[in-house]
């Protein structure tokens, strides 16, 4: 049976060729959580101001 994988540490120029390539699977960079706090602030300043209108009223 072939050997089908290749190992590009095999010969010099094959090494060249992999270390230089880019990235197939490149990591996407995280989404902002920077939303998501400005969300859960004005959730908690509008609770406060609930309770607080609760309590005088």
């Amino acid at each position: 049976m072939p050997d089908e994988y290749v190992d590009p540490s095999g010969n010099t120029e094959q090494f060249r060729a992999f270390a230089h390539a880019p990235e197939a699977a490149a990591v996407a960079p995280a989404p902002s959580r920077l939303p998501l706090a400005v969300g859960v602030g004005v959730v908690a300043v509008l609770l406060v101001a609930v309770a607080a209108w609760l309590a005088l009223g």
